[in-house]
């Protein structure tokens, strides 16, 4: 690894360095540490310091014996005689919470089987894209119990089967790094290179993904860069010290009380760009979900405090950097603000990211299903308004997670009326969505008419399918996708001003 570009902020590959490297019966382990007093390795019920190395910022430890699947931590002496013990920050691997030991992972051991895919992959712009968002924990499980998971290779086959029959094309994950509290359903992280272990290893999630390209789905994941876990066996004054995290000010701590990610720091920098390398290069992902990235723009996502000048470079030099090296990936940004250019190219100004929620169209178009039908034709602007900015931007239409959570009601609920009058009206209301331009995303259980609130320890309520209503709407969604899939007039024109017009918008 080159030091000064990690320093820097130009390292999209420090994983393959830093972090625990097995192989011929011995591992080799590295961590970077600069301000501490000490470190140790900690496996096998020993406590062995480590050498320092490079610039005596990092430290290291070759170990006959360490094999894959041993559990290990570092211990960092702080401040004279303290000490805390942490996973890794580039560890591959961890064991199920509340334990936190990094296991020992081959990253080199799966073939994978993708070729096709590779090679005919892209942007998506021109073709259909059709998303299909899950919880991989609560999509289906085993049995009644909450940690009755499917693995990742138990998932592979029956997933791939339901959406290439509901007309999906690509799945997109929430959150697989590692994540201490199953409330953060992954978006507070403490292990940014470790799949969960809640559904396997490294290998499993490999099979998963080869898998569903081999049958012809795409599959993005949800990519968090603006905050972390605050455990204290994660990033959190890692080295004693605030390493990865801002020292104590008003913007330390995000809204959720997780620690923010000093992002003009290059070593930060390197990090995150090399996470986000990671799960798309070692794991054949085709496109990162980016989260939260209002608060990457604006200091603490609020306008008011002005532009967030260094996270906006970091963010650029990220983008850039993914694309460079996986160019036929896509970046999608999860932003709610109107800050111009998000989905321009970053040679050209822009932030870099291929799409952008468009949060607008989908807060308008629920508020006009939620309304009396008796007084919507006052309220026509709120299907129309969508189509005032949608040139500037590459927009993605989301009906995701968040809004079937938190009292917000299911889709399905929110529609207007007693319950046979919501069912005529979500048709409506995708037909809509189907038929506007730009790219589509709809959230498990959304297809089958769900009435509850998605929650991360029950599975989705498969029941519903004995149920006419629901059979039928599920048909409906069924048809919709394939009409979506197999017509280019729904597609292929998304982002040209020759690809929509009004006939009637008065």
């Amino acid at each position: 690894m080159n030091i000064y570009e990690f320093y820097t902020g130009h390292v999209f590959n420090a994983y393959e360095w830093l972090g625990a490297h097995p192989g011929f019966g011995a591992t080799m382990f590295r961590v970077y540490a600069p301000q501490a007093d000490g470190v140790c390795l900690r496996i096998h019920d020993r406590e062995i310091p480590m050498n320092k190395t490079a610039d005596n910022k990092f430290y290291e430890l070759f170990l006959e014996g360490a094999k894959e699947g041993d559990c290990y931590e570092y211990r960092i002496y702080h401040h004279g005689c303290q000490y805390t013990d942490h996973c890794d920050p580039y560890g591959f691997g961890m064991e199920l919470r509340p334990a936190h030991r990094s296991i020992i992972r081959n990253m080199y051991d799966y073939n994978f089987h993708d070729d096709e895919w590779m090679r005919q992959r892209s942007d998506m712009k021109d073709r259909p894209l059709n998303i299909y968002e899950m919880h991989a924990g609560s999509w289906k499980k085993k049995g009644p119990g909450k940690e009755d998971w499917y693995t990742y290779r138990e998932l592979a086959e029956p997933l791939a089967e339901y959406l290439k029959d509901n007309g999906y094309n690509f799945v997109e994950f929430m959150p697989l790094n590692e994540y201490p509290s199953d409330n953060s359903w992954g978006y507070q992280s403490t292990g940014f290179f470790a799949p969960t272990s809640r559904y396997g290893t490294v290998n499993d999630l490999k099979y998963l993904i080869d898998h569903l390209h081999r049958n012809g789905i795409g599959a993005i994941l949800d990519f968090v860069p603006v905050h972390f876990a605050s455990d204290a066996y994660g990033l959190s004054h890692f080295d004693g010290y605030s390493l990865y995290e801002y020292p104590d000010s008003d913007v330390s701590v995000s809204e959720w009380g997780s620690p923010n990610f000093l992002h003009n720091r290059g070593e930060v920098a390197s990090f995150l760009q090399s996470a986000a390398n990671y799960w798309l290069k070692e794991y054949h992902f085709d496109g990162l979900r980016m989260d939260a990235i209002s608060r990457i723009i604006y200091w603490m996502g609020d306008e008011k405090r002005g532009v967030n000048g260094p996270a906006l470079n970091f963010v650029k030099t990220m983008n850039s950097g993914l694309k460079s090296l996986n160019p036929s990936i896509f970046l999608v940004a999860e932003d709610s603000t109107s800050f111009p250019n998000v989905t321009t190219p970053v040679e050209y100004g822009g932030l870099g990211y291929d799409y952008k929620w468009d949060m607008g169209w989908m807060h308008d178009t629920l508020e006009y299903f939620q309304s009396s039908p008796l007084f919507r034709g006052g309220g026509y602007h709120k299907l129309s308004f969508s189509m005032m900015y949608f040139n500037n931007e590459h927009y993605l239409m989301p009906l995701s997670h968040d809004e079937v959570v938190h009292g917000k009601a299911t889709i399905l609920q929110k529609m207007n009326g007693e319950y046979d009058m919501k069912w005529p009206q979500a048709r409506a209301m995708y037909l809509f969505m189907y038929s506007h331009p730009g790219k589509k995303l709809n959230f498990m259980g959304n297809e089958i008419g769900h009435f509850r609130e998605w929650d991360e320890d029950k599975e989705m309520d498969w029941v519903l399918m004995l149920y006419p209503k629901h059979t039928e709407f599920n048909k409906y969604m069924k048809s919709l996708n394939h009409v979506y899939l197999e017509h280019p007039a729904l597609y292929q024109w998304d982002y040209a001003d020759k690809g929509f017009k009004w006939l009637d918008c008065v």
